[in-house]
């Protein structure tokens, strides 16, 4: 009697055991997401103190910008969120053989088409730099370092997104850690090319990007034995009509604009900042930096964790696990991002002053940094929650909401960059200089960049309020109990730390004329004393750890 046999699946030869905890995912991401956000600060501040805020780090901003920028939008923002699903699919109801195959196409496909975009732009990166970087065409030698950055750093591009790749796939399998802690390799070949490379070439800000360069290769490269082991280690080929790949394709497309609006924000202030008054890129790039923590470290760590979750729950039509696994994220946002949110913006002064007024940095470049942080740090929880909405819409394979959501914030940041700019131009600029023409008035006017971080967080709330909307209108989530409670114990603890803060930055109130161990110290009690207090409260008014616990 002939006997019919079946494909193996990936089920069958795995013990069945339960999903890994997503707090214990989101502890494993943060964790090493954190040693990376420190040594990205490390780096910022390695590169203020060595090179400062002047043309020659304004041409860098702008060339580590656009590459980084795509990294961000295609290769963690629209690509994985297409990946991640198809891929989990794939490894619940396929076989490992098909998953090999998945993975051989994709990073075949991917890397081909990265490959050629990368030439295009290396081949015509004086044209890219005049692009994203109108108002240094008229300054050769910044506009010359700009192209010649530009050059060294794209092909960043290209090996990141293979990098992301890997981490796709790692982060499916649950393996949080490896991936989080990748970027660290850049953070420290860039401290290297600061301290080290820089000292020997005859343009030192060169070696930031040769120190880019580098870290693209190191990155791929360093991921590579964790999908070995899980014989995900294949050759790359050619996929461009392979089913799956198509799949990936077709809702990468419509997400581009979803999940990279704050990114396509950031770029546009960059053209924008190309015209102001130097040192506005740099600026604006350490305000990103003081972003990051919180968003990197819990923002993009909740996306990436929920996102293998909430496709398992869709996959198994599991509506309820969906949807408390989505209320799970939405709370545990708002603990770190709102109080984040009013710690920016109390202690913007002090942070800038304390970790960039050194070296080059002085304290008028510590002034205006303040502008961009206390701007931009209003948006933090918007910025947060996105990250934690857009899951719910890609694991479900919705990617139309997230693009009109997308456009509507993008249009009101441009339409309010130009409304906050004229505004704070007729009111800050000398009665000498509005005589003149705008764009020469631009340049000269300190302060103006204050403008594009304001219209990025307002636009941030707008995304926000869209996506919220179609969340609400697709019935697809259903508010768990216990809501009121929790937004009171946040409201009362965010109450007392900000007191906490008022009355350390009453009694501390000039950051920039004290000694840099003076601003270390009391930097140190006030993150201190309003960290504890807001804890306290939290857990004074009825607050556990097990709230936060879900499979």
């Amino acid at each position: 009697m002939a006997v019919k046999l079946r494909p193996v699946s990936i089920q069958d030869t795995t013990p069945t055991m339960k999903p890994p905890s997503m707090l214990r995912g989101l502890l494993s991401f943060s964790s090493m997401t954190m040693v990376s956000r420190v040594l990205g600060l490390l780096r910022d501040i390695s590169i203020s103190h060595v090179f400062g805020a002047n043309v020659a780090t304004d041409a860098f901003w702008v060339a580590f910008r656009i590459p980084n920028f795509m990294r961000r939008m295609f290769a963690e923002g629209s690509f994985s969120t297409a990946f991640v699903p198809v891929f989990t699919e794939v490894k619940e109801k396929g076989t490992h053989a098909e998953l090999k195959e998945l993975m051989s196409r994709v990073s075949g496909t991917l890397g081909g088409v990265l490959l050629v975009v990368t030439a295009l732009c290396v081949l015509f990166a004086p044209q890219v730099a005049t692009v994203f970087s109108p108002g240094a065409v008229d300054e050769p030698h910044k506009f010359g370092l700009t192209v010649e950055l530009l050059r060294l750093t794209f092909p960043f591009l290209l090996f990141v997104s293979l990098t992301a790749l890997s981490g796709g796939a790692l982060n499916s399998f649950h393996r949080f850690g490896l991936p989080a802690l990748t970027p660290v390799i850049l953070n420290l070949c860039m401290i290297a090319g600061a301290w080290w490379l820089s000292r020997h070439l005859q343009t030192p800000i060169l070696a930031l990007g040769w120190a880019v360069f580098a870290a693209g290769i190191l990155q791929v490269l360093f991921q590579l034995p964790a999908l070995r082991k899980l014989d995900l280690l294949v050759r790359p080929r050619w996929g461009w009509h392979h089913p799956q790949v198509r799949r990936i394709m077709s809702q990468m497309l419509p997400t581009l604009f979803g999940s990279s609006v704050s990114q396509i924000n950031l770029l546009f202030d960059t053209v924008i900042a190309s015209l102001l008054i130097s040192g506005s890129q740099t600026w604006l790039s350490q305000a990103d930096r003081f972003l990051e923590l919180p968003l990197g470290v819990f923002g993009v760590a909740l996306g990436t964790v929920i996102l293998p979750s909430l496709s398992r729950h869709h996959v198994a039509t599991d509506h309820e696990g969906f949807s408390k696994a989505l209320d799970w994220g939405l709370r545990t946002t708002l603990l770190i991002a709102v109080p984040a949110m009013f710690g920016l913006m109390l202690l913007a002064q002090p942070l800038v002053a304390t970790l960039f007024q050194n070296g080059q940095f002085r304290p008028f470049d510590t002034r205006m940094a303040t502008l961009s942080v206390t701007a931009l740090s209003f948006g933090v929880p918007a910025y947060a929650m996105v990250k934690v909405l857009l899951p719910a819409f890609y694991s479900r394979k919705d990617t139309r909401s997230p693009v009109h959501a997308g456009v509507a914030a993008l249009l009101t940041n441009m339409l309010l960059n130009a409304v906050f700019l004229l505004l704070l131009y007729d009111a800050w600029a000398p009665p000498a200089v509005k005589a003149g023409a705008l764009f020469d008035g631009l340049s000269k006017v300190p302060g103006l960049h204050l403008a594009l971080g304001m219209a990025s967080a307002v636009a941030s709330y707008v995304n926000l309020l869209l996506l919220w909307r179609a969340l609400r209108k697709a019935d697809i989530y259903q508010r768990q109990p216990g809501w009121m409670r929790h937004l009171v114990r946040l409201g009362l603890a965010c109450a007392a730390m900000i007191a906490v803060l008022l009355v350390g930055r009453w009694y501390w109130p000039d950051w920039t004329q004290i000694a840099v161990f003076g601003r270390v110290w009391r930097l140190a009690v006030l993150v201190g004393a309003g960290g504890a207090t807001y804890v306290f409260i939290l857990f004074a008014t009825g607050f556990r750890l097990r709230e936060l616990h879900h499979d």
